[in-house]
Order: C-alpha cells, then structure tokens, then sequence
C-alpha cells in the first residue's frame, strides 16, 4: 500500500507538468460541509489564488462556533440540507465532500461525470474504512487530514494537511509568561500534569458549554505562552497523538504547543500555510478534471 501510495504522490508531482495549458479559471467548486472550519479556508485560498468560484454549505446546528466564514450555514433538518445540497451541485463542475460520506453515492448517481473529491477529517473515518467502504468507493479521490488515518485507507487515499488561516491566526504580542490554556476534549488529567510538569499555570476552557467565536479565538490563544494539545477519541478514549487544528492555529499565534507525550512544538510549519496546501489541492482538481472522474473514464 505504501509503495502504490508513493507512486501516487509521485504522479500527482509530475503530472502537473502535463496539464499547464489547461485552463481552470472561474472552475466552480461546491464544498459540502465544513468540519473545523477547512472547507472555508479552501474555498478563500483557492478563489484567491487560481480564481476558482467556490462555495461552502453548511448546517447551522453544527457551526456553533462560526466556522463558516467562506459560504453559508443552513438552518435546516439533515433531510432537507441533503437535498437542498444534491440540488445546488447540478450548478458546480467539481464537487468536494467534508466527512458527510453518506451523501457521495447519491450525487455519483445523479451527476455520474462530476468529479468528487471526499475529505475526511478525523473521527468519522478512523478505524471505519471497512464499515464506511460503500460511501467512500464511490468517490473519485479520498483526501485525510491526518497520515494516522491512512491506516486501513484504499492505497489511492492521500494526506493533505491542513490549512490554517494565516490573515485570522498570527502573532499579535507578548502573551503572559508561565501560562498554558486547553481545550477540554476528554484528557484534562493529562493536560493537568503537563501542566505540572512545565511549571505552568493552566487554564481549561469547555468549549461546548461556552463555545468561543472563531474569529476571535486567535485573540484568546495569542494571551497564553502554551498551548497543551491533548485530546482523547470519543468513541473508544484513545489519546490522539496527531496536532490538532487548533493545535496548529495555536502555533500560528506563537504559542509553544505541548504535545500528548510532553514534546514542545514551536512555529507553524510550512506545508500547513494555505497557499501550499491549497496548490497541492489545486493539482489533485485538475487532474481530475482532466479525466472527468475516475469512475467513468
């Protein structure tokens, strides 16, 4: 798997080279959902960039903290947002699906020669592929957003790292020294004697009981010298050991993020600024187009 997975990303590299003369200017891409906020930092980054026009949609029930900055939230039943969803993408020529796999064989089936690009984010894939296969097969390229989900993925399943908004999260100030801030995600004890370890003075934010706005959570995250990026799977408590968003968003604003095992992160590293991971997004949507979806030739 990993060999055929190699070869890919050795494709995807030279491929480029083939498609310069092909035109994708004002190409329309539809975002279907929009977890942790990246379909809208996509969708910005690429309109900008390759002058795309692209739209995020999403329901509002589950956009508490406004992640949808780029596009629309719905406020609707999951019934009528999948319709409503399957209706709009007649209107896009390239269709990218966030985590909702389930609606992947009805817009194949409706739309057979759009190209479909499926994300997955996290929790809604890992340790599912088997259980998950009938919705992802159908899709003409699977994207994670984490290598540990590659675990059981097709060989054609490929990392893409994700995005942080670099115009919202950057450095703003000298935060307070000696003080470390976390988001509650089922691994508070852990993040306690990190704390402890470190010397620092912790401060535990549920953000489900008092959700902070996402446009000003840099603000909040820039007031803190660390940031503890610890989080426990919901399903079955294991501990996470890949960086978060959040995480991420965190080293942005120049804070030193501890990791689950007590190592200290410090900067964001490149391949997670938008312009980089939207460029290796924009190879994947062009050779897709180029062959109009895998499924059908």
């Amino acid at each position: 798997m990993e060999k055929q997975s190699s070869a890919l990303k050795v494709y995807l590299t030279f491929s480029i080279e083939l498609l310069n003369g092909m035109s994708l200017k004002g190409l329309k891409v539809l975002h279907i959902w929009n977890t942790a906020g990246v379909a809208s930092i996509i969708a910005k980054y690429m309109d900008r960039i390759y002058e795309t026009k692209s739209w995020v949609i999403m329901r509002k029930k589950f956009d508490k903290f406004g992640l949808t900055s780029y596009g629309e939230c719905w406020d609707t039943n999951a019934k009528i947002f999948t319709l409503r969803a399957l209706w709009k993408a007649k209107n896009y020529s390239l269709i990218h699906v966030h985590a909702f796999d389930r609606i992947v064989p009805l817009i194949k089936f409706l739309y057979p020669r759009k190209p479909l690009v499926l994300h997955y984010h996290g929790s809604d894939i890992r340790g599912k592929w088997n259980l998950r296969r009938r919705y992802w097969s159908k899709a003409d390229f699977i994207i994670v957003s984490a290598p540990d989900m590659l675990k059981g993925a097709p060989s054609e399943a490929l990392y893409l790292p994700n995005p942080v908004d670099t115009e919202l999260f950057y450095i703003r100030g000298k935060p307070e020294p000696k003080t470390a801030f976390h988001f509650s995600y089922y691994a508070d004890d852990l993040a306690k004697k990190l704390a402890e370890k470190y010397g620092l003075t912790l401060t535990i934010h549920n953000r489900e009981e008092n959700p902070i706005p996402y446009k000003t959570l840099s603000l909040f995250l820039s007031s803190y010298e660390y940031y503890i990026d610890v989080k426990r799977d919901l399903s079955n408590l294991n501990l996470l050991k890949e960086i978060s968003k959040t995480g991420l968003e965190a080293l942005a604003c120049g804070c030193k993020v501890i990791r689950w095992d007590g190592s200290i992160m410090e900067g964001l590293p490149p391949e997670h600024y938008p312009e980089v991971v939207v460029r290796k997004l924009w190879e994947i949507y062009r050779l897709l187009l180029r062959g109009r979806g895998k499924k059908d030739g």
